[in-house]
């Protein structure tokens, strides 16, 4: 017995696999059948859920393709469409003599649509195509075109603002001698009895404040004249004007006149927008203090002439009611129909001392103002002055 065992666990008696076997772990009882048989089951449905989605996902997929491409289709075929009609154009020069008009406001999109009703244009796209590809103005007016142009060559004639017809523009600082010698330029219009209306004393077209004056009163802007009465158009102007003066919250009665005055001759002073802030504190200043305003756009508008031509005699003449270096005060009335944004800086004058101000250089309008003391202001001045001389001899 003892020589048995000692054989049995010494390595001749038993290798590896005798002691693996007598070491393990019982092995596991087999499944019952029933619970094979679910096992299996459970690997099926699985299987087949797999497959049914998988033929889902593949079916969405050649149906997305379907309508994607046909999506695809029909937008290229649109934009092939598209294009066509934009290149539709006529190779010009043109056939029958007809007048078209532009009128104030409407933009390249419009214009074209009337055109191709007129049968001046193929297409509204050739059309708005060649503007854009010019950058250009388009003006209001009446012009002379032709059936079937070219349409390039039709925006060449509305660009061109020497073409148009029988509308009348008034610009932003322009005088009231400016308006009417425009007005006697343009065909079809009673030019005489335009005149005659602003010379007058606006009874029933003016406000009470203008006091009898049309200077500052006419709205800048593109005004249809053809086949219309003077008064007519005359009145639209200052209609205009007034209803703009309400949108920009001017007060009314007299403080609108001198709103539009100190405008106007903040307008006239320098070339550029961002110095009619500083300008028109400048006026309230030297009005403040009791000074005269000393602008020489006040004197040569009394005038009827350019600041550029005044003589020392002039900028003394007492007798001129309009010149403000020895009048003290505003001017009896506007000196010119001023724009939007010199209204806006005589409404809102910008925060500051200063009390003179010079443009030391006409090329580039580049202008200085005096601040500090008064004489310091007055050094400052004339140190500006020189700037300008030299300046001008150096220009000459």
């Amino acid at each position: 017995m003892g020589e048995d065992l000692e054989h049995f666990f010494s390595d001749e008696g038993a290798g590896d696999d005798a002691h693996g076997d007598f070491f393990a772990l019982p092995p596991q009882p087999p499944a019952s059948r029933s619970e094979m048989r679910r096992k299996r089951e459970r690997i099926r449905r699985r299987r087949m859920i797999t497959a049914v989605a998988a033929l889902v996902v593949a079916v969405l997929v050649v149906v997305i393709g379907v309508v994607g491409m046909g999506k695809l289709k029909a937008w290229r075929d649109a934009r092939g469409t598209d294009t066509a009609a934009a290149v539709q154009d006529y190779s010009g020069p043109g056939d029958e003599d007809v007048t078209f008009t532009v009128s104030s406001g409407q933009g390249a999109g419009e214009v074209g649509e009337n055109l191709v009703k007129a049968d001046i244009v193929k297409s509204a796209a050739a059309f708005t195509n060649a503007v854009a590809s010019v950058d250009a103005t388009l003006y209001p007016g009446t012009f002379a075109l032709k059936t079937h142009m070219k349409a390039s060559d039709v925006v060449t004639i509305l660009s061109d603002q020497s073409k148009a017809g029988g509308f009348l523009e008034v610009r932003p600082g322009e005088r009231l001698s400016d308006v009417i010698a425009n007005a006697a330029a343009v065909d079809g219009f009673d030019a005489d009895a335009f005149k005659s209306l602003l010379e007058g004393d606006g009874s029933g077209i003016l406000p009470a404040e203008a006091g009898g004056s049309f200077e500052g009163w006419l709205e800048p802007g593109a005004y249809n004249v053809q086949n219309r009465e003077a008064a007519d158009v005359v009145k639209d102007m200052v209609d205009a004007r007034i209803a703009k003066l309400d949108k920009l919250g001017v007060p009314t009665g007299s403080e609108r006149d001198d709103i539009l005055k100190i405008a106007s001759i903040a307008e006239a002073e320098v070339n550029s927008e961002e110095y009619y802030a500083k300008v028109t504190r400048v006026i309230d200043n030297r009005i403040e203090q009791g000074m005269t305003l000393g602008m020489d756009t006040t004197v040569a508008y009394g005038l009827g002439i350019k600041a550029s031509e005044l003589t020392d005699a002039q900028l003394s003449d007492e007798s001129n009611p309009y010149n403000t270096r020895v009048h003290k005060g505003l001017t009896p009335t506007p000196i010119s129909n001023p724009g939007d944004s010199a209204i806006k800086a005589a409404l809102s004058p910008e925060e500051g001392d200063w009390l003179f101000f010079v443009t030391v250089d006409l090329s580039t309008g580049e202008t200085k103002f005096t601040t500090g003391t008064l004489d310091e202001q007055n050094a400052q001045f004339q140190q500006y002055v020189n700037e300008y001389k030299t300046n001008n001899e150096n220009a000459n």
